[in-house]
């Protein structure tokens, strides 16, 4: 299994360095588009629509259209932008699990600990499955500021993607001003309980696919096919490992560090009641 991003979690001072790995692959057979005459593969091209010249990716810059008026962007615009730090999944806070709702949560992906730091890998995992907490993260990946969440899963950390809170669409609750016989109640309870059991989930199969993938089986078989070209990409790994530093010193420092930082806040708080007295 090949690592698509390599970096380090960033847990106060201590450094742990990690690779990522997809947790979740699609099953679905992937299709492509064909000319009905000839079975030519159809592919798209990045046309410009003012020269319509088809422009190479090099000279294409991004937009945004409001309706009224467009905005190009730079790639210098978009380098000078805020972002979460390359190469790094930064622990914000660590938050009850029963806190976080499931519908906020997207792409999954195991973290993986480099040769190198399997002491403080190990340690970030024991302390977040003994303390049924989990680490809220923001990260970098694929051009975009990531928020996230950083659990556990079968003795290895895994890192989810999570949606913004302004993401998240507002519910509108169903009008269910509806009268409910006890009958009706007692027969869906009943139907519940006899459906009910523990889950598994080699019980299920996605028939669609398996059905056209026996189709397709098939038509080799029968020798109905067309010679075609394929062409395979790979995705660059990424580069840099993150350094590691003393675990010991580092956890006491960032005690002290966020120590520090409380002290500083009441001193604060202190001098402006004895002004205000």
């Amino acid at each position: 299994m090949r690592a698509i991003w390599s970096g380090s979690i960033s847990f106060g001072l201590v450094n742990v360095p990690v690779k990522a790995y997809t947790a979740v692959r699609e099953h679905d057979l992937h299709l492509h588009q064909v000319h009905d005459a000839d079975h030519g593969r159809i592919r798209y091209q990045r046309r410009c629509e003012v020269c319509g010249k088809v422009i190479d990716f090099s000279h294409i810059q991004r937009a945004y259209d409001d309706g009224e008026h467009t905005v190009v962007l730079t790639k210098e615009d978009l380098e000078g932008l805020p972002a979460a730090a390359r190469g790094e999944i930064e622990v914000l806070q660590f938050v009850p699990t029963d806190q976080l709702d499931p519908i906020t949560l997207d792409g999954s992906y195991y973290l993986k600990p480099d040769s190198k730091a399997a002491k403080a890998y190990a340690l970030l995992l024991h302390t977040l499955d003994t303390t049924d907490l989990t680490a809220i993260v923001r990260f970098a990946l694929r051009q975009k500021t990531r928020l996230g969440v950083l659990r556990v899963r079968e003795g290895e950390l895994v890192v989810q993607t999570m949606a913004w809170p302004d993401e998240v669409r507002a519910q509108e609750a169903p009008d269910l001003s509806v009268k409910l016989t006890k009958r009706e109640k007692d027969l869906a309870s009943a139907l519940v309980e006899q459906m009910s059991g523990d889950f598994d989930p080699t019980a299920y199969e996605d028939e669609y696919q398996s059905e056209l993938r026996t189709l397709i089986d098939a038509k080799i078989e029968a020798g109905d096919t067309v010679d075609t070209a394929q062409t395979f990409g790979e995705e660059e790994e990424g580069a840099g490992e993150g350094k590691v530093v003393d675990l010991m010193d580092a956890l006491e420092r960032s005690i002290n560090k966020r120590g520090a930082k409380g002290q500083k806040s009441g001193q604060k708080s202190g001098t402006k009641r004895r002004k205000s007295s």
